[in-house]
């Protein structure tokens, strides 16, 4: 964080509008007035956060490395007295570099749910089976 320029909260309160958006990510602060027409989510979303620490609405949509990485590129300074934690930018802008291969998860075969799948396709056939032959049985023996 060596040559950036501090802002206090008050100073970044300031910049609120669709014309000058800014606020604070992880004690970073942010000037995203450029990229508030490309934001997936819309403009409306980060105006309501302009001119604040916008950190807890950020992680909690659960954004993807590329969006963090993002982050450094509409960076303008940090806030006054924030503390950051070991992690070094330059790692975090390599680990989305170097991971840019397709991903894929594997689903286990699991006996316990192969189980449920079959308990819950049986289950409700055999329910369904017993009403009709009731129906169909009950419908011999009246006529009779």
């Amino acid at each position: 964080m060596v040559n950036q320029k501090v802002f206090t909260l008050a100073q970044v309160a300031q910049h609120k509008s669709n014309t000058d958006c800014w606020f604070i990510i992880n004690g970073r602060v942010l000037n995203v007035t450029k990229f508030l027409e490309e934001h997936p989510g819309g403009a409306e979303v980060l105006i309501e956060s302009a001119g604040k620490d916008a950190t807890k609405d950020f992680d909690d949509i659960g954004h993807s490395k590329a969006a963090k990485s993002m982050l450094l590129k509409y960076q303008v300074g940090v806030l006054e007295g924030f503390i950051f934690r070991d992690v070094d930018i330059k790692e975090v802008v390599h680990e989305e570099t170097r991971g840019k291969g397709m991903t894929a998860s594997v689903i286990k075969n699991d006996k316990v749910t192969q189980y449920s799948k079959i308990v819950e396709f049986f289950v409700p056939l055999m329910v369904a089976g017993y009403f009709v032959y009731r129906s169909l049985t009950r419908d011999a023996e009246s006529n009779y």
